[in-house]
């Protein structure tokens, strides 16, 4: 297959082009000053100048079997100046994709979606404007599906981790300060977390392009799958496990900081998994790996 990612330079799409190249003919849309070095050098290159022509050209060249859909612009709150940003990357950059796909009849597309659209296990309740422009991008979709052959489908993912993850998340900072020795003011940690592995996301995305290139591919047309972990903890005993798992000694100063405005306490919990899908590591498992290296 030729298969056609956006998002390559994040940590999920890192991991993922790196996993598909082994077997299929992946391409890369990227920004045009964006840095490369982080993706696998057999990936196919192509910056985009933000002119919708040339990427028409682009698809109708090379065109693709099915896209893969992870970039976007993830802010948890956002400023009035941020606004024109979070359009540009989560809706409008999308909608231009699936024009190009219509026009050059690409079979299918899989869209990333986060489970910050459901908020409180709402069908839709966005916990920010991340959210909703995530929602709108789903909305617009509906058209391209009505007017062309594209099969839509989409992943929702939550939080995810692995190793060489370079994003401030909560396990680099439990790492960073187990070797420091300095406390960390947290809230009271009573909200459940579905974290992911990253082997486990990219087995998902894996498993539902095979879907979408075999003969049932028209039953997955806009439906939503979640990857999701099978150990919901809470942030408190997350901690507990970090500690089991590495070893190591975490000062915690818990409760000392408020929650944020709509927390997040309960994660979706009402998303299908893509079928023939399972997370395969347990969070002790992939905290190790990710801490030490898969040994």
């Amino acid at each position: 297959m030729k298969i056609l990612v956006t998002g390559a330079t994040g940590f999920i799409g890192q991991n993922l082009v790196k996993s598909l190249v082994e077997n299929q003919d992946v391409y890369a849309i990227v920004r045009e000053n964006s840095e490369l070095s982080k993706i696998d050098s057999r990936v196919n290159i192509f910056r985009y100048n933000g002119n919708i022509n040339t990427l028409i050209e682009f698809f109708q060249k090379e065109k693709f079997d099915g896209i893969v859909h992870l970039a976007s612009l993830f802010l948890a709150s956002h400023k009035p100046q941020d606004i024109p940003s979070l359009i540009d990357s989560n809706v409008k950059f999308g909608t231009e994709l699936l024009e190009c796909a219509k026009l050059s009849n690409v079979k299918w597309f899989i869209n990333t979606g986060t489970f910050w659209q459901n908020y409180q296990d709402e069908d839709y309740n966005p916990v920010n404007l991340y959210a909703a422009t995530k929602e709108a991008f789903e909305k617009i979709a509906k058209y391209y599906t009505e007017t062309s052959n594209i099969i839509f489908t989409t992943i929702k993912l939550n939080d995810t981790f692995g190793p060489n993850d370079t994003r401030n998340k909560i396990f680099n900072l439990w790492q960073k300060i187990s070797k420091s020795g300095e406390t960390l003011d947290m809230s009271k940690g009573e909200q459940i977390i579905d974290i992911s592995y990253i082997e486990d996301v990219v087995s998902a995305y894996e498993i539902l392009i095979n879907h979408l290139n075999s003969s049932s591919a028209n039953e997955f047309k806009n439906k939503t799958f979640a990857v999701r972990s099978n150990e919901r903890v809470n942030l408190k005993q997350l901690a507990t496990i970090f500690e089991e798992a590495t070893g190591y000694k975490l000062n915690i100063n818990w409760g000392a900081r408020e929650y944020r405005e709509r927390e997040v306490m309960h994660p979706w919990s009402n998303g299908v998994l893509i079928p023939g899908w399972k997370p395969k590591y347990s969070l002790k498992e992939a905290i190790k790996n990710t801490i030490f290296g898969d040994k």
